[in-house]
């Protein structure tokens, strides 16, 4: 499966990150399937901390690409309109024999 998550970036302290298309299986900080963006939480404005690529976005949300918990809080905060999170479907409880 193919995750938009965030690698670490920055120096000790100062954490930045890029929004990157991954392998779900890779570590966080190894190698990614492209750069989308990246996310600068010590910038002031909201504009100025998230930047991405949309069009590339929506091409990897179009072609099954599944965010993290916390790419899709800032991409709705972005405005970015996102597909339903997926639910788990519970398996029925067996009938109990009577």
């Amino acid at each position: 499966m193919v995750r938009i998550r965030l690698k670490r970036m920055g120096r000790r302290n100062y954490a930045c990150f890029r929004l990157c298309v991954m392998d779900a299986r890779e570590e966080r900080d190894g190698r990614s399937i492209e750069d989308i963006g990246y996310y600068d939480p010590h910038k002031e404005k909201f504009e100025e901390k998230f930047v991405f690529k949309r069009d590339r976005l929506e091409y990897w949300l179009s072609v099954g690409a599944q965010p993290t918990d916390k790419v899709r809080t800032l991409l709705k905060k972005a405005g970015v309109a996102l597909p339903q999170k997926r639910k788990k479907r519970r398996k029925k409880a067996m009938k109990s024999a009577e």
